[in-house]
């Protein structure tokens, strides 16, 4: 697992990410995202408290970023961000001390921060069942939006908390659209690189991501979802 952990200290902590991400970070764990004034996925992390200080649990190639980001914005706050060297570890079996329940899904399990590793657990096939997005994988920088990728069914979004960067297109997807294309799990016959098109009557219906077994995370347009749609040599199945 190929993680960060940034740090962020100082009294106005809790309110200058308020401002910011898209879960209340007072009710904290929780699983957030920064986003783009046009309401797109910039990066996702957990939120953790620990003592005077909040945790920002975040995939290692977005770590840079997110800390140049969240420096910009900073202005007179009275905050500090550092990157640390702490390691996480994750599982589904009995938790460890001082481990928190991941914020997402309790399948996930939990996550012990100072510790190393994982249990074994096959997350892939967890995230598949579940339709559990993933960074960089399924969550895709300036390009995804947060709805389509399940945020609200995943405790990702708090509608009830204030603005943040990018609120105001997410609550308007929210309360007067009706979302047209979005992640869902569907049955495979056969292996399709992530990323791999799917394809119905030479149309393109969407994107196949993780695999696991015989299901996949896939992104679809519902409107052209139907009989004989093709990942290259994977056939692909709405159930």
């Amino acid at each position: 697992m190929t993680r960060r952990i940034i740090r962020i200290t100082g009294e106005d902590r809790t309110a200058f990410l308020q401002g910011l991400v898209t879960n209340d970070v007072a009710k904290a764990p929780v699983w957030a995202a920064i986003l783009t004034p046009q309401g797109k996925y910039l990066a996702d992390f957990l939120i953790v408290p620990d003592g005077d200080a909040l945790l920002l649990d975040v995939h290692e190639d977005l770590a840079d970023d997110l800390i140049r980001r969240l420096s910009m914005y900073k202005l007179r706050s009275n905050v500090q961000i550092e990157a640390t060297d702490m390691t996480v570890a994750r599982g589904t079996g009995p938790a460890p001390d001082g481990a928190i329940t991941d914020p997402r899904h309790a399948a996930l399990g939990w996550r012990l921060y100072g510790g190393q590793g994982d249990d074994g657990t096959d997350f892939d096939a967890i995230r598949v069942q579940h339709v559990i997005p993933e960074t960089l994988v399924e969550l895709i920088p300036n390009d995804t939006y947060i709805l389509e990728a399940g945020f609200d069914r995943l405790h990702g979004v708090d509608f009830r908390k204030g603005c943040y960067v990018g609120q105001e297109v997410t609550a308007r997807m929210k309360h007067k659209t009706e979302l047209r294309k979005g992640l869902r799990v569907v049955r495979t016959e056969g292996k399709a690189p992530v990323g791999t098109p799917i394809l119905r009557d030479g149309k393109e219906v969407g994107t196949i991501f993780t695999q696991s077994r015989d299901h996949a995370i896939a992104y679809l347009r519902f409107d052209r979802v139907g009989d004989g749609m093709q990942a290259g040599d994977c056939a692909v199945f709405v159930e």
